[in-house]
């Protein structure tokens, strides 16, 4: 895809994100890390590097490192290293955070996805394995902050990309994907407003073909609606500063959702201003080639590969295939309509159009759809065999949503919408209604398809919407002779 201009500048956006790894203890420590517990009551010794505790790195956090590396393609190093990184923060008790630096636990790989039916692809740099800090909070507090401990070393994998992306749309496409990615292997359940997900976009300008400009980081964007808000903001922002020839310092900045503005954080550091040096209460971490490929052997039908195969076994464009397994629910959904229906085409047509359009309307799951994927494959049955129209089949759909009916064929009986398949009914119907509109007949001769369309919505007013709207153009058309 050629970037689009921004009033003739060209964004640049990289993206790290933080993935909390869902594993029940934190990474150097058997302290619980569930959501929602009172302040301060999971931070354990450990977590806080009192006198006389030693970290113990978390098996779980390393074997969900492996997995997310397989499912991108990379490179899992057989040696990699812990670090600390130095900073102080009222909410990092140790003032420093265990991370990984010169050589992380994954290396490389890719995110594909889909933008406006093109296919796209972000090169990551790395995922490294790290410990979570606490939380500051000032909501509750007048004057003053209040500090919980209770995230203090839960296991986070930081997923660092290139500067790959060119538009907020494309970074919410990638986080999109990413988000699929990690829930779909069951390393990370999701859940962006609890936190178990939260993107740093990295954004600049530069007009093309010119040299990167500085780049400011946004802080914790926790859902794709205010990800693309904060994104749009800070390039017109930047191209604002640049227009009116006023410099742009690198730093990070946090996003008001409230305001749709953002306020500087603090200067955005480099890497030496952390003064990285190897963790010395950590071994190097040596991961065995027999435990990945055992990780291997485990891992789930990953999308990508889900989606090959409904391409070659269903006969589906890779569109249609690539948006179907945007969760596993989703591909399993339509894979039981598919297969009881016979119809995967229309199953994946009925799926992506008018079920996808009241799940996103309702905000539900497709796990919620008060459709079920066999009462649905019921409904493109009756499609298939002409019992029903396209119509028709909607309203029975609307009725089996809202609970009206549970049986495909009930509702078609109790709603009278039982397409007309009695030729000769439907033939009466015809010379009724060419024998009343005698003008359109002329129109029709002379070559004018409005015309023609005008006699096949007049033939199926008078069948009351019953009639096959395929066999009242064929006869008509043999009729007319045309």
């Amino acid at each position: 895809m050629t970037a689009k201009l921004v009033h003739g500048y060209e964004v640049v956006i990289g993206f790290e994100t933080h993935a909390q790894l869902s594993t029940r203890s934190k990474i150097f420590s058997r302290a619980p890390t569930a959501f929602g517990a009172e302040p301060n009551t999971q931070a354990s010794p450990v977590d806080l590097a009192l006198p006389g505790t030693l970290p113990v790195m978390n098996k779980g956090a390393v074997e969900r490192a492996i997995r997310f590396g397989l499912a991108i393609g990379a490179h899992i190093a057989p040696r990699s290293i812990f670090a600390r990184k130095n900073y102080f923060y009222p909410d990092l008790p140790k003032g420093y955070q265990i991370s990984q630096f010169e050589i992380p636990v994954v290396q490389g790989g890719n995110v594909e996805f889909y933008l406006d039916e093109e296919k796209m692809s972000v090169r990551l740099v790395r995922a490294h394995l790290e410990e979570d800090a606490g939380k500051s909070l000032h909501e509750d507090f007048i004057g003053q902050s209040g500090i919980d401990l209770n995230r203090a070393g839960t296991p986070l994998l930081e997923i660092v990309t290139e500067p790959d992306m060119r538009s907020s749309d494309e970074a919410v496409a990638y986080a999109k994907e990413l988000h699929k990615i990690v829930t779909w292997i069951g390393i990370c359940d999701g859940n962006m407003q609890e936190g178990s997900i939260r993107c740093d976009a990295n954004v600049s300008v530069r007009k093309p073909g010119g040299p990167q400009g500085p780049r400011r980081e946004r802080k914790n964007l926790n859902s794709f609606k205010f990800m693309k808000e904060a994104i749009d903001f800070e390039v017109r922002w930047q191209i604002e500063q640049i227009e009116d020839c006023l410099a742009i310092q690198q730093a990070t900045v946090l996003f008001d959702p409230d305001t749709g503005e953002t306020r500087a954080m603090r200067t955005k550091e480099v890497a030496a201003d952390y003064r990285y040096f190897p963790d010395p209460d950590l071994p190097p971490l040596v991961i065995a080639a027999d435990w990945v490929e055992r990780v291997r052997g485990e891992m789930p039908e990953l999308p990508r590969l889900m989606a090959a195969r409904f391409v070659n076994d269903y006969g589906l464009p890779e569109y249609d295939a690539t948006t179907l397994t945007q969760s596993k629910a989703m591909g399993a959904y339509f894979e039981e309509a598919a297969k009881a229906s016979g119809q995967a085409k229309l199953a994946s047509n009925w799926i992506m159009g008018e079920l996808s359009r009241r799940l996103n309307a309702q905000d539900l799951a497709i796990e919620q759809a008060p459709v079920p994927a066999a009462a649905l494959a019921r409904l493109i049955l009756r499609i298939a065999d002409g019992t029903v129209s396209n119509n028709a089949a909607r309203q029975v759909f609307e009725a089996l949503w809202s609970g009206e009916g549970a049986d495909v064929d009930a509702v078609i009986e109790a709603k009278g919408l039982k397409q007309m398949n009695d030729s000769g009914e439907l033939e009466k119907i015809v010379d009724e209604v060419i024998a009343a509109n005698a003008a359109n007949v002329e129109q029709i001769r002379a070559g004018k398809d409005k015309a023609f369309n005008a006699l096949v919505g007049q033939a199926m007013k008078a069948s009351k919407g019953k009639a096959n709207p395929q066999q009242v153009g064929d006869l008509l058309r043999k009729k007319l002779g045309i």
